[in-house]
């Protein structure tokens, strides 16, 4: 079972941000904030208080990502290599049994998201839950960067990056690993929307 704050969290926002032409993401401006202190502050909401300590992976921009106030790790792999990289550095650095991971350009995630993530890996004994979403063409989808996952799992990510691997789904198809649908009635259909261009990231604001 896990427990009250057995769980370190970890904002995603190392990417190069391509989409977006090239932006910071998690400094783009989100309902008066930047994305990633958003997301911070959304973890900090999250139910259950299952969640410890707050990280930060980013790859540029330390000073400004430093200034939210949580630990600011950069990737240990170079030339951005992916939200993998993001997921090695969070276990390196974790120092409680579990690891959950958020990226910072998906603002309405859910508040509930740490409590079912950890409700799956209990009832089924897994080593990894991953949330799933119903998409635009309403096919539920496996969302590999939220993850929540055993924190001893950072040998195994290191091989498998090592041995060239990229992608979090092949990665965790290698452990037993739960999918953890937020499909029910009251769940927000955009909550799991990452925005990819500032347009879309401005159509997720409050009006």
């Amino acid at each position: 079972m896990i427990e009250s704050q057995q769980i370190t969290a970890l904002v995603l926002a190392g990417g190069r941000g391509s989409r977006m032409g090239g932006v910071d993401k998690g400094l783009q401006t989100f309902n008066g904030l930047p994305l990633a202190l958003h997301t911070l502050m959304r973890l900090q909401m999250q139910e259950g208080a299952l969640i410890g300590e707050v990280m930060l992976n980013a790859n540029r921009n330390l000073a400004a990502y430093e200034a939210f106030g949580v630990p600011v790790w950069p990737d240990t792999l170079a030339d951005y290599a992916g939200p993998l990289a993001g997921f090695m550095t969070g276990l390196e650095r974790c120092e409680t049994a579990w690891l959950m991971t958020v990226p910072c350009d998906t603002p309405l995630f859910p508040l509930d998201l740490a409590t079912r993530l950890a409700q799956a890996l209990d009832r089924e004994n897994a080593d990894i839950a991953m949330a799933a979403a119903k998409e635009e063409d309403g096919q539920l989808r496996a969302q590999p960067v939220f993850c929540l996952l055993r924190a001893d799992l950072l040998e195994s990510l290191v091989a498998f990056i090592q041995g060239g691997g990229r992608k979090i789904d092949r990665w965790t198809a290698l452990h037993k690993t739960v999918i953890v649908p937020f499909d029910a009635p009251g769940d927000d259909p955009r909550a799991f929307f990452n925005a990819n261009t500032l347009a879309e990231l401005h159509s997720l604001e409050s009006p």
